[in-house]
């Protein structure tokens, strides 16, 4: 008897915790307003990123009013599926000119062992095939790797016979270990530019003034940064 006493006082507790929770949840997790300012566009002095060269990887209108500089991680969860929001970008803001992104490394070594040795490919699918395999590679990895060093290395040269370069010319190059020291430049690139994870991205407008943000927004968050960063150009 005295236990079924007990059951309705624990339900209605229950109920409380599972209504405090949806509450919290909502609140916490509704989409922005069209009109919210971003926090996290805040101008910063950082040291880097270096300054665009001839063997960046870029997107879009070299005369675009913002410069998107993404520091990413082919095992990262995160920038699978950043991936998808850079290409929503491009889509809509490379297409008017608006946004010139360029692609740097970022191999987080000590929870991704794989990713070096995957960045060094597609700079062989870029040094064999030029940016459009490059960016064709890129989109290919991101599609088909399960994130967190469960790709299969041996998957790289299959990579690179799907989007259409030589395979022997590709293993030839990733053997050599010819662009490690390319990945490393961007790696210290990243460091310089404040890049604690990935992704992390920059983003610079005609000024020279630089705008750090971290993390794989969602496509609706960038936009209103976008935006921002537009309309104070």
């Amino acid at each position: 008897m005295k236990n079924k006493n007990l059951v309705l006082p624990i339900s209605v507790v229950i109920a409380g915790i599972i209504i405090a929770g949806t509450i919290y949840y909502t609140r916490n997790n509704k989409p922005l307003p069209n009109n919210a300012n971003p926090v996290p566009a805040q101008k910063q002095e950082i040291k880097g990123p270096r300054p665009i060269g001839p063997d960046d990887h870029v997107l879009g209108s070299p005369e675009a009013a913002l410069t998107f500089i993404l520091f990413t991680d082919f095992e990262c969860p995160f920038c699978k599926r950043f991936n998808v929001t850079t290409k929503q970008m491009m889509e809509e803001y490379g297409k008017q000119g608006k946004i010139l992104l360029v692609f740097r490394h970022f191999p987080l070594d000590s929870l991704h062992t794989k990713s070096r040795k995957e960045a060094e490919a597609s700079e062989c699918a870029s040094d064999i095939g030029g940016n459009d395999k490059f960016w064709q590679y890129v989109d290919r990895l991101f599609e088909i790797t399960p994130s967190n060093d469960k790709l299969e290395l041996t998957e790289l040269p299959k990579i690179a016979e799907y989007v259409g370069i030589d395979k022997e010319k590709f293993n030839e190059c990733l053997n050599s270990g010819k662009f490690a020291a390319r990945v490393q430049k961007d790696y210290e690139d990243a460091v310089a530019s404040g890049a604690e994870g990935t992704p992390y991205f920059v983003i610079i407008n005609k000024k020279g003034e630089k705008y750090p943000v971290s993390g794989a927004l969602p496509y609706s968050e960038i936009k209103l940064i976008l935006n921002q960063l537009l309309e104070t150009k």
